[in-house]
């Protein structure tokens, strides 16, 4: 086991293409960190530069202490899954995973041994004289987490590793990687596009955008406290709900005003950035979860009205698509929607009347759309 740390890390392809621009990161001794982002955002050439398949440009990387930058492969003692598994066809599972230990010329004995040790972690002692052509997706992909395990490396680089299967099983597997990772203890570098993923498996989470790491933290502060509009749009399922609004003074309160709507809310609910003599446009952030109906008056909650234009079940929950004057900000697209009960039959067209809580709002600064804290 052992810490990695990027330094400055920096990957420019021919062409000029920057693909990574000077990031920092540090990644725990048995901490399983996760980079997430959307396509293109750098996240996967972060990986492959740790491993040492992409060449640096700049920076520097050190895994365990040692520096790797002009370290093989071979040499850097990582082990990598990837998206398509990359077992050998012609070779049984015992093989596969086992081929690695083979090759370093450990004794047949001893790699039989942790071969049948790595199995029955993994639930493969059945499975061992197969071949990958007869086995489905989440057992080869046990496999290729089998022949990483069975190396004992100081980390563990894990490349979507989960992307070809069926959202079931995806579901399992997830489960069954953090088990295993946090048995082992092994350092773990996970890629991914899916936050859903990245939130409910990472120790920490790093989001990535256009080459640059833009918030590093643990999933629960991501949710709450977001660093900026990218973020705050990128976490969360559904996304969040931003409205461009302006903010007056009214009566010892503050009413954000957008569209038709005007939300009252308490000067005590604003970030001290935000003042109440001081008062600006802001962008709005509204989570569809926070969202509920205002049955018996708002309690104190600030109210919006908007018709339905969707309704979506989803087992315990509907989530109502809603006709609200926003401005769409965030990459991720997606409209104005409101996470519900869904005991509660919503029509189209049916006008709701929504509270929302002032204290789980969050306010973006609209020309640099970092959060206001």
């Amino acid at each position: 086991m052992a810490d990695v740390t990027l330094r400055e890390v920096t990957k420019v392809f021919p062409g000029g293409a920057t693909a990574v621009d000077r990031v920092d990161l540090e990644i725990d001794n048995g901490e399983l960190l996760v980079l997430v982002g959307p396509s293109g955002s750098g996240k996967t050439t972060v990986l492959r530069l740790t491993a040492g398949l992409e060449e640096l440009t700049d920076g520097e990387i050190r895994i365990g202490g040692r520096v790797v930058n002009d370290v093989h492969p071979m040499d850097r003692d990582i082990a990598m899954v990837f998206q398509n598994y990359a077992l050998y066809p012609h070779m049984t599972v015992a093989e596969n995973i086992g081929f690695g230990l083979k090759l370093r010329g450990m004794k047949k004995r001893d790699v039989a041994e942790r071969v049948q040790r790595t199995a029955e972690t993994l639930g493969l002692s059945d499975l061992l004289k197969r071949k990958p052509a007869q086995l489905s997706g989440g057992q080869r992909q046990r496999v290729a987490m089998g022949r990483a395990i069975v190396r004992d490396p100081a980390a563990f680089l894990m490349d979507e590793p989960l992307s070809n299967l069926d959202a079931k099983l995806r579901v399992q597997m997830r489960t069954e990687i953090q088990r295993l990772q946090h048995e082992l203890g092994t350092t773990t570098m996970y890629v991914t596009h899916d936050q859903v993923e990245a939130m409910t498996m990472g120790d920490r989470v790093a989001v990535m955008r256009d080459g640059h790491l833009v918030q590093v933290d643990t999933p629960q502060v991501l949710y709450d406290r977001p660093t900026d509009l990218f973020v705050a749009g990128f976490i969360g399922s559904p996304a969040m709900n931003f409205v461009r609004a302006r903010l007056e003074a009214s009566n010892g309160t503050v009413v954000a005003s957008f569209g038709s709507n005007r939300l009252e809310l308490p000067v005590r609910a604003l970030p001290p950035a935000l003042t109440s003599d001081q008062l600006q446009d802001v962008i709005i952030g509204l989570r569809p979860e926070h969202l509920e109906l205002a049955l018996n008056g708002s309690n104190g909650k600030a109210v919006l009205r908007a018709p339905v234009t969707l309704a979506e079940p989803v087992g315990a929950q509907v989530i109502v698509h809603l006709d609200v004057d926003t401005l769409q900000l965030t990459e991720q697209g997606g409209d104005f929607c409101a996470c519900l009960d869904s005991r509660r039959i919503c029509s189209r067209g049916e006008t709701l009347t929504l509270a929302v809580d002032p204290a789980t709002l969050h306010f973006f600064d609209p020309e640099t759309e970092t959060a206001l804290r």
